[in-house]
C-alpha cells in the first residue's frame, strides 16, 4: 500500500492519542511511507493539529459542505495518491469520507489495510495491560455498589441505569465500551438482550455483561446471579459452565492457539450434554474495542 487513510475510531487514537468524534462533518487522517501526515478536519477542531505528537500538515474546511471536496482534493494532490493504492479500515470507513477522498483520487484503489493495523495494535505494551486492569477495577466497583439494591420487582432497565451511574462515578470515561446488558429470566438467554421493563422475579438467572473504559482502553466482564432460589438444572448449567471456564483458563499460555482454549472449555460443555448449545467462540480479543 502506498498510504492508508483514518477516519475517528480506535486506530486513529492509537496513533494519535486524541479523540475525534464521528459525526456529520468528515474527518481523515492520510498516512504515508515517507512524508509527513495530512490531516482534512472541519476549521472548527483545527486547534487539534497542535496537540498532535508527531507534524502534520493539516487542510482544514469550513461550514459549506458544497466545498469540501476541494479540502480532500487538496489533499490527495499533496501526497499524490491518485491511482495509488490506499488502504482502509473496511469495518470503521464511512460512505462519507470513502466518497469524499474518492473525489480527490478517483483512480486509486481501497485495499483492505485491517490486518496491518490490527497487528499494530495486537500485543499490548505494560501501560495498555494497566489501563485495561485499571478498567477492569472500575466495572467491578461499580458493579459492587449496585448489588446492593438489586431487589425482586426492579425492572432490567432500572438495574442497568444505576450501573451507568455507577461507572461514571468509579472513574469510566463517559463513552463506555457498550451499553450494559441487564437481562433476567427468559431474556437472559438472549446474549446481546437490551434491557426492558420486565421486573426481577424470584428464580430468574440474571445476567449482567459490562465494562468500562479508562484511559482509551476497556474491560468487558459477564456476571450471572441467581434471584432467591433457582432450578436445580440451572445449578447444574452453572457448575458445568464454571468447570469450562477453568478447563479453559489452565490451558491457556503464551503461544497457545485460541482454538486450544476453545476446544479445552468445549470439550467439557460437549461432555456434559450441552454442546449443541454452545453456540459462540470461547473468548475474545480486546483493547480499544469490545472485539478486536
Amino acid at each position: 500500500m502506498d498510504a492508508v487513510i483514518l477516519n475517528p475510531g480506535p486506530t486513529l487514537k492509537y496513533l494519535s492519542g486524541l479523540n475525534f468524534h464521528l459525526m456529520e462533518r468528515p474527518v481523515v487522517l492520510f498516512v504515508t511511507a515517507d512524508q509527513d501526515p495530512v490531516l482534512v478536519l472541519p476549521e472548527l477542531e483545527r486547534p487539534k493539529v497542535d496537540l498532535f505528537p508527531y507534524k502534520v500538515q493539516a487542510i482544514s474546511y469550513g461550514e459549506n459542505p458544497s466545498e469540501w471536496d476541494d479540502a480532500f482534493r487538496k489533499a490527495a494532490q499533496a501526497l499524490g495518491l491518485d491511482g495509488k493504492r490506499i488502504g482502509v479500515e473496511p469495518r470503521q470507513l464511512r460512505l462519507l469520507e470513502y466518497s469524499y477522498v474518492k473525489s480527490g483520487a478517483p483512480e486509486a484503489d481501497f485495499p483492505d489495510a485491517s490486518n496491518v493495523l490490527s497487528e499494530l495494535r495486537l500485543k499490548k505494551d505494560q501501560a495498555e495491560v494497566e489501563a485495561m486492569r485499571k478498567a477492569v477495577k472500575i466495572a467491578q466497583d461499580a458493579l459492587e455498589a449496585v448489588i446492593p439494591q438489586i431487589q425482586i420487582g426492579m425492572t432490567e432497565h432500572e438495574l442497568s441505569s444505576e450501573l451507568v451511574m455507577q461507572l461514571l462515578k468509579h472513574g469510566s470515561e463517559s463513552e463506555i465500551p457498550f451499553a450494559p446488558i441487564v437481562s433476567a429470566g427468559p431474556n437472559s438467554a438472549n446474549p446481546h438482550a437490551s434491557p426492558t421493563e420486565r421486573k426481577l422475579q424470584a428464580g430468574d438467572l440474571l445476567v449482567v455483561d459490562w465494562g468500562a473504559a479508562y484511559d482509551g482502553y476497556i474491560s468487558d466482564l459477564t456476571r450471572t446471579f441467581a434471584v432467591g432460589e433457582v432450578d436445580e438444572e440451572y445449578k447444574k448449567i452453572h457448575q458445568i459452565v464454571q468447570d469450562a471456564n477453568a478447563a479453559g483458563r489452565a490451558v491457556a499460555k503464551p503461544g497457545i492457539p485460541c482454538a486450544d482454549v476453545d476446544k479445552a472449555a468445549r470439550d467439557v460443555i460437549e461432555k456434559a450434554g450441552y454442546g449443541k448449545y454452545f453456540t459462540h467462540r470461547t473468548g475474545l480479543g480486546i483493547g480499544m474495542e469490545g472485539h478486536e
